[in-house]
């Protein structure tokens, strides 16, 4: 037992495995379990939703590429292709006509006028607020184009029950500076199109348009500066009453240029924007000026004025200038501008300045009688109308009301000159200065007694007076103070119809006069205009004169006119002592006799 208690243990470790040891001296690699398969669904709906979005994905990024590559392409393209700014301020494809009264105010404008060039840098700072608070708040930060604003717009037209471009379009100022730009598109006068229809077509909206001003928008911002596009904005934009551009507007409305506006005024043009004819201040200042106080808010809540600046500009709201204000002479700037060449006033492509016979005092009294007129003798609801012009004998106009309203809009039926009526008892003078002329004498005497003329193809005449009453041996003088029929038609026929015919017609009265004796009593037609020179041709001692409100074209900024015109005075149509003596028995019929009213 001794013995097997000292025994040591066996230097040989016990047999574990059958497997040889490694000869290498590397420690064996444990083999990995193998990996469990995985399993494939047999689902065949999540099968097909996989199948389907990978190839939506695959065709997506594609076409996404293709489209951002062509886009690219098209932007550098056109902006390769943009001409100089300085070449896109003056939008007109005509020039503008400024009409000056006697004494050299401005009074009337035709045309599109353009005040001048204007810079973003240069233009009253709050103007330049005053467009981007109300046009595009997030201008100095897009490129071009605002997603946020065109998803606002579409989401404001589809809740007011529009279609998505339909009203708010979500525009930046720049996709607004390619649309009146039209895309790069110049007007094209052998297109068939009139230029109206030109400007119609470009602001049409629709998808593929909105589209390409994206592009161009795009392309401007890329070859322009921030303020260059906001200066072809500000030089482009049509603000009501024939002004294109903001210094036009400023010169227009307010007599003075855009970089002096304050910020009421400032306020009110850009708010002229978003519809010039509905908001302009001369066709209804207080909508424009409740216009103005929105865009003031907008200003406040943007940083660009104070509290306290936007209660002094709603203390002094904007003002209009003198001649703004007047929108005195519209018929007669209309009249004047058809006597002037059409190669001047109507397809110039020059600046055009008109010195006129126009005198705004006799205008607004003009208007101010018919007025009178109107509130004291016409019942309310009347569609009666009428029409005055006040000439000098010399034949220059200096008032013309063609209507009850002039609206402001150029081309309208102007009663002075295109209405024909009857001129009745205001004919009578050209008969009662024929026999004047030919020797007969205010005192000489007529017998008012009931007469018939036989006049051809139509029997027996039997005039009466308008009174019904006969006086018998009566001078010619009252016969004309009382306005009396058979007497003036005695002495017609006594002078007979050419001589009359003549009178009326070298005074300047160019309608078809009657072959009959009812010729005397005003039967055939005439114009108001016709007719009043006529009787300056009376006044001034028995000359014909051509009315006239030329007095001199020239060209914008220049000193030599291109035309002038001294006066209408022409050929002498009756002795001077017969119109002396005439314009005597006129005289008496206001004074004593049918016309004490007027």
């Amino acid at each position: 037992m001794s013995g097997s208690k000292n025994r040591r243990p066996s230097l040989v470790a016990d047999k574990r495995t059958t497997k040889k040891a490694s000869t290498s001296g590397k420690t064996p690699r444990r083999r990995k379990a193998p990996a469990a398969r995985r399993r494939v669904s047999r689902n065949p709906v999540t099968w097909l939703f996989r199948t389907v979005f990978r190839l939506v994905w695959g065709i997506g990024w594609r076409v996404t590429a293709l489209v951002a590559l062509a886009v690219a392409g098209a932007v550098l393209y056109y902006a390769a292709t943009l001409p100089p700014v300085n070449t896109l301020l003056d939008a007109r494809a005509r020039g503008s006509v400024t009409l000056l009264d006697r004494d050299g105010r401005v009074f009337a404008w035709r045309g599109e006028q353009f005040g001048g060039q204007i810079t973003a840098e240069t233009v009253s700072p709050h103007l330049k607020n005053a467009v981007i608070a109300t046009e595009d708040k997030r201008f100095y930060g897009h490129f071009g184009i605002s997603p946020r604003g065109v998803a606002s717009a579409v989401r404001i037209n589809l809740s007011e029950g529009r279609g998505p471009l339909s009203g708010h379009g979500g525009s930046t100022i720049t996709q607004q500076t390619a649309k009146l730009l039209c895309l790069g598109t110049p007007y094209d006068p052998t297109s068939g199109m009139t230029e109206k229809e030109f400007e119609t077509d470009c602001r049409r909206t629709t998808l593929t348009r909105k589209i390409k001003e994206a592009v161009y928008a795009m392309a401007m911002e890329l070859r322009y500066s921030k303020d260059d596009i906001l200066t072809i904005y500000l030089n482009r934009a049509y603000l009501g009453a024939g002004a294109r551009g903001f210094e036009a507007a400023a010169q227009r409305y307010f007599g003075r240029s855009a970089n002096e506006l304050l910020p009421a005024e400032a306020a009110m043009l850009a708010g002229l924007l978003v519809a010039p004819s509905r908001f302009a201040p001369t066709a209804d200042l207080q909508r424009s000026r409740d216009r103005a106080q929105v865009i003031l808010a907008l200003m406040q809540d943007q940083g660009y004025l104070t509290a306290a600046q936007v209660e002094d500009a709603q203390s002094n709201p904007a003002r209009l200038s003198e001649a703004a204000e007047a929108r005195a002479g519209g018929y007669f700037a209309d009249w004047v501008m058809e006597q002037g060449p059409s190669f001047l006033t109507d397809e110039t492509t020059e600046d055009v300045v008109i010195r006129t016979t126009f005198d705004q005092q006799i205008q607004t009294a003009a208007e101010e009688a018919l007025q009178w007129v109107f509130d004291n003798n016409v019942r309310e609801g009347s569609k009666a109308q009428a029409a005055i012009v006040v000439m000098s004998a010399d034949g220059a106009v200096r008032a013309m009301v063609g209507g009850r309203k002039f609206k402001g809009v150029a081309g309208q039926f102007n009663r002075a000159i295109q209405a024909k009526r009857q001129t009745g008892s205001a004919f009578k003078p050209f008969v009662y200065g024929a026999a004047l002329d030919l020797g007969y004498e205010p005192n000489a005497t007529v017998v008012d007694e009931p007469t018939c003329w036989d006049v051809p193809g139509s029997g027996q005449w039997c005039p009466q007076n308008w009174d019904n009453k006969f006086r018998g041996t009566i001078t010619m003088t009252d016969a004309l103070r009382l306005s009396l029929n058979v007497p003036t038609v005695k002495i017609f026929d006594a002078v007979g119809r050419e001589a009359v015919a003549n009178i009326a017609s070298d005074f300047g009265i160019e309608s078809d006069l009657a072959a009959g004796p009812a010729l005397a009593l005003g039967t055939s037609e005439s114009t108001l205009l016709e007719m009043t020179g006529a009787y300056a041709g009376i006044l001034n001692g028995g000359s014909s004169v051509e009315p006239y409100g030329l007095i001199e074209l020239t060209l914008k900024g220049d000193d030599d006119p291109l035309l002038t015109q001294e006066g209408g005075l022409g050929e002498r149509v009756i002795q001077q002592e017969a119109a002396q003596q005439l314009v005597y028995m006129m005289h008496q019929v206001v004074e004593a006799g049918t016309g004490q009213r007027a």
